[in-house]
C-alpha cells in the first residue's frame, strides 16, 4: 500500500483504504477502482492524498539509510542503551525494505 498525492492519481488505481469525510462517513470505499470521474471528485475533496494498492518504492536505497543510521549514532555509541536503540532502529529500517 502506498500513499499518493491526489494530483498524482491515475485511472485504474485501486483504493487500499477508504476515503473518509470529516464526519466519518465513507466517501469512497476500499477497493474502488479509480476512474477519471472519481479522480475529479477526489480533487474536489479536502484530502491531500489517498492510499492505493501496490508496493511502494523506497525513495532512498537501503545502503544509504543504513549509512545515515551509522552517521546519526556515531557520536553517541558510548552512551548507555544507544547500541540497543540503534539495533532496534536498524531492524525497523531493514523490515521496511523486505
Amino acid at each position: 500500500m502506498l500513499r499518493i498525492a491526489k494530483e498524482a492519481l491515475s485511472p485504474g488505481m485501486k483504493l487500499a483504504k477508504p476515503i473518509m469525510g470529516r464526519n466519518g462517513m465513507v466517501m469512497l470505499a476500499e477497493g474502488t477502482e479509480l476512474s477519471e470521474k472519481w479522480i475529479d471528485r477526489i480533487q474536489d475533496m479536502d484530502v491531500t492524498g489517498v492510499f492505493v494498492e501496490g508496493a511502494s518504492e523506497p525513495a532512498v536505497p537501503l545502503a544509504d539509510e543504513l549509512g545515515g543510521l551509522e552517521t546519526r549514532f556515531a557520536t553517541v555509541q558510548h552512551e548507555p542503551y544507544m547500541g540497543l536503540i540503534k539495533k532496534i532502529v536498524r531492524g525497523h529500517i531493514e523490515g521496511l525494505y523486505s
